[in-house]
């Protein structure tokens, strides 16, 4: 079980589109090394894995620090 005050997700990478642009940002998850993308404009906003070329995840080795 993950300590209370653990953070699962580590921030990587943030691109930004301006005020009404949209957001980008690049997550890793601790545990797994597995990276993930999200993007938001506005309200709205959305998660996915981060694929290689050959559609396999993502994955940074571990530990990663912020």
């Amino acid at each position: 079980m993950a300590e209370k005050n653990e953070k699962r997700f580590v921030k990587v990478y943030t691109q930004s589109g301006g005020f009404t642009g949209p957001r980008l940002e690049i997550l890793v998850d601790r545990k797994t090394g597995v990276n993930y993308v999200y993007a938001s404009a506005g309200y709205s906003g959305g998660m996915t894995v981060l694929l290689n070329r050959d559609g396999t995840p993502v994955v940074s080795s571990l530990p990663v620090e912020e």
